[in-house]
Order: structure tokens, then sequence, then C-alpha cells
């Protein structure tokens, strides 16, 4: 069943602390992680954060702009992943990604408005670990297997 498509992609560049980059496709590799990605082998069950476009216009409609990827996405999504239960395998391009765990509060949102962290619980987004190897694109359809 189709449910949406990739609306863009990031990855956090080895070597530097900060922004996230834009990418039109990325690699993801199975127990791994994102190919170039600081995160990569580190936490398996926390290889990929989906966010929905959704968690930006709950900012927005509490009157708090945010830049894309502020969130911390690897990626954005049209519609609202936590619309889907844990263990739920999506089909993206080759790849295929299994939803684990909702994204924690994080305190290093309160830098956009020290409201955020609350407004966004469980609201942020997801994680997924990569279950087969493949590359994701920008406009890749993403389907509920």
């Amino acid at each position: 069943m189709n449910k949406g498509k990739i609306l863009n992609l990031y990855i956090a560049p080895l070597n530097t602390s900060g922004l996230r980059d834009k990418r039109d496709s990325i690699f993801v590799e199975k127990e791994f992680g994102i190919k170039d990605d600081k995160f990569a082998g580190k936490e398996i069950d926390r290889s990929i954060m989906i966010i929905g476009k959704n968690s930006y216009e709950l900012a927005k409609r509490s009157g708090i702009e945010l830049p894309e990827v502020a969130l911390g996405e690897n990626l954005l999504l049209d519609f609202d992943p936590h619309s889907l239960n844990f263990g739920t395998k999506l089909k993206i391009g080759e790849a295929i990604l299994e939803i684990t765990k909702e994204c924690t509060l994080c305190k290093h949102l309160s830098k956009y408005n020290s409201k955020l962290p609350k407004l966004l619980l469980n609201k942020r987004g997801i994680y997924c670990k990569i279950l087969n190897s493949g590359t994701i694109n920008k406009g890749d359809s993403v389907e509920i297997l």
C-alpha cells in the first residue's frame, strides 16, 4: 500500500558538528546506517529518523517558524509517520526500513523556542532500522509492506 512520498533527504556529514546536508539520494546499509553519515554504525535501531511535514506545521500553528531540518530528520515525509505502528515495514526505493521507536524529548530544540520540546513530545519523529540496503531518492514513494 502506497502511503506517501519522500519530500527531502538529509545526512549529518562526517567531521561536522553543525547542520545536516540536503541530498537528492542517500544509500542506506543494513545493520549500519546511512553512508557518509556521522551517526552510522552507532545505534542500529535508530539508524534513520523520519519526520512528517506535519511536525513543522504543528510548530508553525503554535507560532514557531522552523527551518527545514531543524528537527534532525534524515527523511522528510509528506505524511505523519506517527500514524504507523512500531514494527511496520516501509519500502522506499530499494531499501526496506522498520519503525522501531519514537524520538525522545530533545532539549536542543529549545534553541528555536522554549516551548518546542514539549509541543513536539511524541510528535517529532520516528526512528527506523534498516532491514534491506539500498538507495533512497527524493520523491520516492513510501510503501507499507
